[in-house]
């Protein structure tokens, strides 16, 4: 027998992707996928949400680090904390805000193992006069605050960070043009008045209609894409439990796009960052009347 979690007896919103994220965590089996009607894609929880430093590309630990410079940081859908972990690594302030509870007590339960193992260190360590104490300090600072919230409301205060990092195409899912302007809105909110922003998305200039959950629109630099999620694993007495995720909309734009939703917030496309031909793009963003960088 199978059981559907899709609409769960206790109305818990169905969250399949935080709970592939803990089973991972665990070791325990599992299985997370994609759907866009007939099209399965498999969700490739190790190598998105898992990852080690060495594994990402020089450009990711380029902006990771320009994002230091401004520290405190919040990292809008930090999902399993991967990133939060290498901050904290370097003694940077940064807080995690995921809409999905089962990837906050991911996060938390990492950085805590992180956060006891630094104690540790620092402990052994105090004896000595370069003892440093300062950046023990700093990471634990930067591992204590992991919340559930929702991006387009975020649980933070006016002017309480430095630096949004929202990486994973978050933005698309203002659905609109005038979505993500209300979205970039509220990471203006929460950031001071020279903050910075980086944020991602696919240009659908560079995309062919195959791409998974790709749909046309007429106008240029725009397009959309739709699929679920899907979390199967073996539940007690053999039955086959499967969570089936809310569709997911998204909106693709163009550089040239986004720097057009940005009217009307602080924010200004500073930087595009891509490979040639690559659809996928980062977008550095900062406050102020400055140019923007030019269209890619």
């Amino acid at each position: 027998m199978e059981r559907d979690d899709s609409e769960p007896a206790d109305s818990r919103p169905a969250d399949p992707l935080g709970r592939a994220m803990l089973a991972h965590h665990y070791d325990e089996p599992g299985r997370l996928t994609y759907r866009d009607g007939a099209d399965v894609q498999d969700g490739t929880v190790a190598a998105f949400y898992f990852s080690s430093p060495a594994s990402w590309d020089p450009e990711t630990i380029e902006l990771l680090e320009r994002l230091s410079d401004c520290q405190p940081v919040l990292d809008v859908g930090c999902g399993a904390g991967k990133h939060l972990l290498w901050w904290a690594d370097r003694g940077i302030d940064a807080v995690g805000v995921d809409a999905s509870p089962n990837a906050v007590r991911t996060a938390r339960e990492r950085c805590e193992v992180r956060r006891t193992s630094r104690r540790s260190c620092v402990e052994q360590r105090s004896t000595s006069r370069s003892s440093g104490l300062r950046g023990g300090e700093a990471a634990e600072r930067g591992l204590e605050s992991v919340l559930v919230g929702d991006m387009f409301d975020l649980p933070v205060e006016t002017d309480a960070f430095g630096a949004v990092h929202a990486i994973g195409t978050q933005v698309g899912l203002g659905r609109s043009l005038a979505g993500i302007g209300e979205l970039l809105g509220e990471f203006a909110r929460v950031t001071d008045g020279s903050g910075v922003a980086v944020v991602d998305n696919y240009d659908p200039t560079r995309l062919d209609d195959d791409f998974f959950g790709y749909r046309s629109d007429p106008r240029d630099g725009v397009a959309h894409r739709c699929f679920h999620l899907e979390f199967a694993c073996e539940a007690d007495g053999g039955e086959r439990d499967r969570e089936v995720g809310r569709t997911l909309q998204f909106l693709l734009c163009s550089p040239a796009r986004l720097r057009e939703a940005g009217i009307g917030t602080p924010w200004r496309v500073r930087d595009v960052l891509r490979s040639d031909g690559d659809a996928h793009y980062r977008a550095v963003l900062e406050k102020g009347t400055g140019t923007d960088a030019a269209g890619r």
